[in-house]
């Protein structure tokens, strides 16, 4: 599912994704009955600093920055914001950018590695009581035996969550995302950088 501007969307429409993205099920309520559907998705979202766009380029920026880009990112609360795993900055592309050629990997590249840690997680998960295959669905102590990272990389998290201060589902989720990045790297355990880099996906999303 992709939501493009999101600050946007009506508040109420947003705040009520989040019991969805966080069970993977809709509830819907009436006088006589529930029904609950499921409603597992990969939210992508995406949206401008602030209302104009204009807030990282000095050459237009806003007369009311840095007011403008709180008041319109304060439009997404907290708890939203917590359930996005992978917060990603991007600068403005200028028309250089436009014109030269294509850099980095290819889109095929990227994708078998993806499709093996992928492969990675599902031969993890086989034969458990509860039938996952991503490291997205992994909870509790399970989470624990298959994320808790070496001694550098929990001492990390450690004064990160403090420092941070990560909540318990920001924390949790902070070792899934790690926990996917090892697989990524072929890793057989979660090390500091992962979880370093993982990290650096929660930063907080306002304007400073």
């Amino acid at each position: 599912m992709f939501l493009d501007e999101l600050p946007e969307f009506a508040r109420a429409a947003l705040e009520a994704l989040r019991q969805p993205l966080e069970s993977g099920k809709a509830v819907v309520s009436r006088a006589n009955a529930h029904v609950t559907y499921p409603s597992r998705v990969q939210l992508i979202a995406a949206m401008n600093p602030c209302r104009c766009g204009y807030l990282s380029d000095p050459s237009r920026s806003c007369s009311r920055a840095p007011k403008c880009a709180l008041d319109y990112q304060s439009k997404i609360s907290g708890p939203l914001f917590d359930r996005i795993d992978l917060h990603v900055e991007l600068p403005e592309i200028s028309a250089d950018d436009l014109t030269a050629p294509a850099r980095g990997e290819q889109s095929a590249v990227v994708a078998a590695r993806v499709q093996k840690a992928r492969e990675i997680q599902e031969k993890r998960y086989v034969g458990l009581a509860v039938p996952i295959c991503l490291n997205a669905q992994a909870d509790g102590e399970l989470l624990d035996e298959i994320a808790t990272p070496d001694d550098a990389g929990q001492e990390f998290l450690k004064k990160a969550a403090a420092s941070f201060k990560l909540s318990a589902r920001g924390y949790r989720r902070v070792l899934r995302v790690a926990r996917t990045l090892a697989d990524m790297a072929g890793s057989e355990g979660v090390l500091g950088e992962h979880i370093g880099e993982a990290l650096s996906y929660r930063r907080v999303f306002f304007a400073s």
